[in-house]
């Protein structure tokens, strides 16, 4: 499939009003890997799915169906975060997951997610700062799950420990925890996993790698200037020069008192000369 049926087919599935979650991300592992069977890792979360499944009684509670999950997911088939190579862009990617049963925490708490969602379970993410969390409403309050270890269980004390690693010490102790365990939608979703990837490609300077990975970014944030600023700086490295200089115009209509306003307005001054001369 070429780049553009590619890109048309991720937009034309986030445009939807809901969507499934699995698809998008392994639609995104198309920037990588453009030739992958989606079908086929879709059909592998339904197998996980079909052997918890198939352990449980057809009245099972909520946390009985998440201790199922905890024990096949990770217990045997050994799932777990890549807390060695953390930045490989591998462990973004969802069909590499399911493959090296190893990630980070938004694709395993994806698969988890998906996994649990075809068994019933309302899991919902959780951008806590710093770590992705997965939850889930229990009677009588929620459950807060770590997929990248284990499907750890998390207290408050666990919670405040991970928020006092990111905020001084006295702001994590008086912080309202609710705050911080907001329901990430599945857009929210997708941007912190492409924004993880973007960071990870501009970082190894693999231009075209960033350049489709901003593309999909702007699809999923189209109100964030910041994302068409850094799609244009991807074609600008790209010597994709008209497209760069679309960007940056568009970038300082959308936030002409940015603090780097005055470097896009240059970039954009000089490319209209280069522009002009390849007219």
């Amino acid at each position: 499939m070429e780049p553009q049926h590619r890109l048309e087919r991720f937009s034309a599935l986030i445009c939807r009003e809901e969507f499934d979650l699995a698809e998008a991300c392994l639609l995104i592992a198309q920037v990588a890997y453009p030739d992958i069977d989606i079908g086929h890792y879709l059909g592998r979360i339904d197998a996980l799915a079909a052997t918890v499944r198939s352990r449980l009684a057809g009245d099972a509670f909520a946390e009985q169906k998440v201790v199922a999950l905890n024990r096949h997911l990770f217990g045997e088939l050994g799932f777990r975060g890549n807390a060695d190579d953390y930045y490989d862009p591998r462990n973004s990617y969802l069909n590499e997951v399911l493959e090296r049963r190893t990630g980070i925490p938004i694709t395993l708490s994806v698969l988890y997610m998906e996994i649990g969602r075809r068994l019933g379970l309302r899991l919902q993410g959780v951008s806590f700062p710093g770590h992705f969390l997965v939850k889930l409403r229990v009677r009588g309050g929620q459950l807060v799950l770590d997929p990248f270890c284990g499907g750890e269980t998390q207290s408050e004390s666990d919670l405040r420990a991970r928020l006092a690693q990111v905020l001084p010490q006295r702001e994590a102790d008086t912080q309202q925890l609710a705050q911080f365990l907001q329901a990430a939608t599945p857009r929210q979703m997708l941007a912190r996993l492409l924004r993880n990837l973007k960071g990870i490609y501009l970082q190894s300077e693999e231009a075209q790698n960033a350049l489709e990975v901003t593309q999909r970014m702007v699809m999923v944030t189209p109100h964030a200037a910041e994302e068409v600023r850094d799609r244009g700086l991807a074609y600008y490295k790209l010597e994709c020069f008209r497209a760069a200089l679309a960007d940056f115009q568009d970038y300082l209509c959308r936030r002409p008192d940015a603090p780097d306003a005055g470097e896009i307005r240059d970039k954009a001054a000089a490319l209209r000369l280069v522009c002009a001369r390849l007219n």
